[in-house]
């Protein structure tokens, strides 16, 4: 019983609402229901008590890359981000050679058997060469269904999610393929039509990569994957929310026509984030990041983001105007339902790992727990 906790006098963000001057109750690295009466208590007045973050598309951080650092490093970039409140993070690589990328994912599936990263996302190398963004065109392929297999495979049971230009051959038997296999099918870094992107997503496909980016814009008369992916009740959209990548009006119609429960914040975070301004490698190419923005050397295009989901979130909440209740939902129970782990992760509910975000009033972070232990022990206001 002595390791019970008690964080006690914060607004607490249930999935039933918001709870004033709540009571969060932490044993055995889980929440639970009840603590006896001499249990250790945390005044969190003045302050928010949110979920852990879930980050279902990062590339890294801390100066660390996902696809080509050391164990070590990975561990580092995971360690960055939950230190800004990022609970559980699911690793993202980038295009690269096929015997790489299958090595790769083996490396990081035991990262995953360890439970430091949720799994393993491909962003590439099957995606559309007038779309590539940051992703080397001389390694793209179509995404034949052989391929796409192999790399599933090589993930040994922790991929999560592959990104793929689903108008491209093969496109649809691969995301046949992936659900069959309980994998995400996720559209993006893709120019296919509303039509292409409707038979896409009836072949199971169910994220739309960070939507609005590395896609065609929205048309009156060409609508493209924009206007399917928002109408869609079947699809989750990704938004990255650093006021680089999106325009807030973007965000706004986001929101306001796929609706809170269909919106994931993301990073798409690559080394620079928590790290600095600098040169860095995304996979082969150059990237320089000036001012927190991150860009290629050659040619310019925005290349990944620093962003960090703290950062995210108060964006969300001071600038965006956006409900609490519906920033957590984009930053902890969407991410953990789409992914399959809202069963452990994604809301403060008895039962589920203690995985927490304590916000002040401004709603900057001041306070990250992970299974029960603080990482970031916050203050009393």
């Amino acid at each position: 019983m002595a390791d019970h906790k008690v964080l006690a006098g914060a607004r607490v963000v249930l999935p039933t609402g918001i709870v004033d001057s709540g009571r969060v109750i932490v044993a055995g690295g889980r929440i639970v229901g009840h603590a006896p009466a001499d249990a250790p208590s945390v005044d969190l007045t003045g302050h928010w008590v949110v979920p852990g973050f879930v980050d279902m598309h990062n590339h890294g951080g801390g100066g660390a890359s996902f696809t080509s650092g050391t164990v070590d490093e990975v561990l580092k970039g995971v360690h960055t981000h939950l230190l800004h409140g990022t609970t559980t993070v699911v690793a993202s690589t980038v295009t690269g050679d096929m015997d790489f990328l299958a090595h790769r994912a083996g490396e990081l599936s035991e990262l995953a058997e360890q439970g430091d990263i949720a799994g393993i996302h491909f962003e590439g190398p099957f995606i559309s060469p007038c779309r590539k963004g940051a992703h080397s065109e001389d390694l793209l392929r179509y995404p034949d269904p052989a391929e796409v297999r192999k790399l599933v495979d090589a993930a040994r049971g922790h991929a999560r999610m592959v990104t793929l230009a689903t108008e491209l051959p093969g496109g649809l038997d691969s995301v046949r393929l992936l659900a069959e296999h309980g994998v995400i099918a996720a559209i993006g870094h893709t120019d296919a039509t509303y039509e292409q992107t409707i038979a896409a997503i009836d072949a199971g496909a169910t994220v739309a990569t960070h939507l609005f980016n590395a896609m065609p814009a929205l048309g009156h008369r060409a609508p493209g994957p924009i206007a399917a992916l928002l109408q869609d009740e079947r699809v989750t959209v990704e938004l990255i929310n650093d006021g680089t990548h999106l325009h807030p009006a973007a965000l706004e119609l986001a929101f306001r026509h796929a609706g809170p429960d269909r919106v994931a914040f993301i990073t798409d975070a690559m080394d620079a984030a928590g790290f600095g301004d600098g040169v860095y490698h995304l996979g082969p190419l150059e990237v320089e990041v000036r001012d927190g923005v991150a860009r290629l050397v050659e040619g310019g295009s925005i290349a990944g983001s620093t962003l960090t989901l703290d950062t995210a979130f108060k964006r969300a909440a001071t600038i965006d105007r956006l409900p609490v209740e519906s920033i957590v939902r984009a930053v902890s129970a969407n991410p953990a339902k789409v992914l399959g782990l809202y069963d452990r992760v994604g809301s403060l509910e008895p039962g589920k790992d203690a995985d927490l975000v304590v916000l002040d009033a401004e709603f900057t972070l001041v306070g990250v727990m992970r299974k029960g232990e603080w990482v970031v022990e916050p203050r009393p206001a």
